[in-house]
């Protein structure tokens, strides 16, 4: 028997799953995914959690049922692509693997700030949202809050806790001149104007030297808040920074086209901790899966694989609470009502697919 692992039922992870038990692997290919959860979650959707206005059950979902698949619930340890075997934290048990898909996304990057990774909130996995929500709904009245990092995360976690407690007194640090500097400028207007709107201070050119438990300290003033939530940046899961691969500058998986390592083809690489183009998202760590899919159907039945087609997105989707939305669909630039509704037809689609 042969086998194959998919490490991290994300996005990528679970395009992989769907697509080689659709595609039907020879017999004598075992398929076994790990995640440390017993479920599909959908990250895209964490802010909700954060701000208390969805119920973690809306937003995960149960992995496939399958007689090909074997699941394992239990966090990853180590992988030793040498040895071709990894490690779980159940028991300490080795699994070895002849086909091995590393799609365990990314975790935050405090970038040195002291006091950051102690000291703040996250939305970067389930639990960690989940505790977020717990500490903004246990706030007072009239309470503070911090949103350091003005990309998407941060615009999306902000405006919700704005809509789920309009009490509470917001601010945001943006690094930048203006909010959401990758998009474009009728998006970045359309937000400043929204979070003015709405009462949520948006500080400009934001350098936060250190983090403590009642405050955050940025260009030299410390601000007293109640609650800190860090949004500025992610990094590879620790496991795939530490494997011993070409990797770069943002210490990515260097891939070929195929999604795999040139020097382990039998190692694929996705999502948050492949090189790539494009900035990450679940949408391209998505794409990849579909055509990782495709390369392992080729290759467990001994057949050279067709080259994939290029990855092509279809755009940006973001939310200003419950009614108001921008995003970059096929070029175009969007706001209001319209791209909120997109975004909430993304999400039915995902959990009807």
């Amino acid at each position: 028997m042969r086998r194959l692992i998919i490490l991290g039922g994300g996005y990528g992870g679970l395009k992989v799953l769907q697509n080689v038990i659709n595609h039907r692997l020879p017999d004598d290919v075992e398929i076994m995914l790990i995640d440390k959860n017993p479920y599909h979650s959908l990250k895209t959707e964490f802010y909700t959690i954060a701000a208390g206005t969805r119920a973690d059950k809306d937003v995960r979902l149960q992995f496939p049922k399958d007689d090909t698949v074997n699941y394992i619930f239990s966090e990853v340890t180590k992988i030793d692509i040498e040895k071709e075997e990894v490690t779980i934290k159940k028991g300490d048990k080795v699994i070895p693997y002849d086909y091995l898909v590393i799609a365990l996304g990314c975790e935050d990057n405090f970038h040195g700030v002291r006091g950051a990774e102690e000291f703040t909130e996250s939305v970067q996995s389930f639990s960690k949202a989940r505790y977020t929500g717990l500490a903004v709904g246990n706030l007072k009245a009239y309470g503070k809050v911090s949103v350091v990092g003005a990309g998407l995360s941060g615009i999306e976690v902000a405006s919700e806790i704005r809509e789920s407690r309009p009490d509470l007194n917001i601010r945001l640090l943006d690094r930048g001149s203006a909010v959401l500097s990758a998009f474009d400028p009728k998006i970045q207007e359309h937000v400043h104007q929204w979070f003015k709107n709405n009462d949520v201070e948006v500080l400009h050119h934001a350098n936060v030297e250190y983090v403590e438990k009642d405050g955050v300290c940025n260009n030299g003033i410390c601000y007293v808040n109640d609650v800190t939530i860090w949004t500025a940046g992610v990094k590879p899961h620790w496991l795939v920074r530490a494997l011993p691969l070409k990797k770069d500058r943002q210490e990515k998986v260097i891939v070929n086209e195929f999604f795999q390592v040139p020097e382990k083809p039998n190692v694929f690489v996705i999502g948050d901790c492949a090189s790539s183009e494009f900035s990450p998202s679940g949408q391209l760590a998505g794409l990849q899966g579909e055509r990782v899919a495709e390369v392992l159907t080729a290759v467990t039945a001994n057949k050279e694989p067709k080259t994939p087609s290029p990855i092509k997105l279809k755009g940006t989707l973001g939310s200003l609470g419950k009614s108001d939305g921008f995003g970059s669909m096929f070029q175009w630039s969007i706001t209001g009502l319209l791209p909120r509704l997109a975004k909430s037809g993304v999400l039915w689609l995902s959990k009807r697919h």
